[in-house]
């Protein structure tokens, strides 16, 4: 009888061992979730939400309604320097078409402070001519002829992606009639590329 015990006691150890070591292979797998698999696995804290990879449980995002524009930025450096004081919001939420009228004499009034001694510049523009052209926040773009920000003659009939646009800035409010007032503000000092621009899509300088 003992030995039957024994033997009984013998095969249920062994059965127990048998299912502790039965492994499958999975085990080792780093379940990685994804937000759109319709199960909670990874660091999501439901189902396809939280975690450090998905959007937040209970986030729904509502695309209906109408929307509005919170920033102007065709020429993003306007925006920044002329439209800082007082006025953005106001600048932010203007029609281009409506832009001289509302803002023209704010920007002359802050080119003014930025450069007192403001005649022309290398354009020939005087400051309230220089600040129309500016108040209109849109980047043009000429259809024919040269494209370019300022090459010296002609000015924003669109952007090459050499263009130098702080510097061309930096000129046209400090640099005077012929460039030469206030050299140390002409320029951030920063140079032009030393590698050529692709000449097609994505058009990015390769690495130096």
């Amino acid at each position: 009888m003992k030995t039957l015990k024994y033997i009984t006691l013998f095969a249920a150890i062994s059965t127990s061992l048998l299912f502790v070591q039965c492994k499958d292979d999975d085990d080792n797998v780093i379940v990685q979730e994804t937000c759109t698999d319709g199960i909670m696995n990874g660091e999501e804290t439901g189902i396809d939400c939280g975690g450090t990879a998905c959007e937040p449980c209970g986030l729904v995002l509502d695309f209906s309604g109408t929307y509005r524009q919170e920033d102007q930025m065709g020429r993003p450096g306007i925006n920044t320097v002329f439209g800082s004081t007082g006025f953005k919001d106001a600048f932010n939420t203007t029609v281009p078409s409506e832009m001289q009228v509302a803002f023209q004499t704010k920007f002359q009034d802050k080119l003014l402070a930025l450069n007192a001694g403001y005649t022309s510049n290398a354009l020939g523009l005087t400051a309230e001519e220089f600040t129309t052209v500016l108040s209109n926040d849109v980047l043009w773009l000429g259809k024919t002829g040269i494209t370019t920000y300022f090459n010296g003659t002609e000015i924003l009939t669109g952007r090459a992606l050499s263009d130098d646009v702080i510097d061309v800035s930096l000129l046209l409010v400090f640099g005077g009639p012929d460039g030469s007032e206030n050299p140390d503000l002409t320029s951030d000092g920063v140079p032009t590329n030393d590698v050529a621009f692709l000449s097609s899509f994505p058009y990015l300088a390769g690495p130096f």
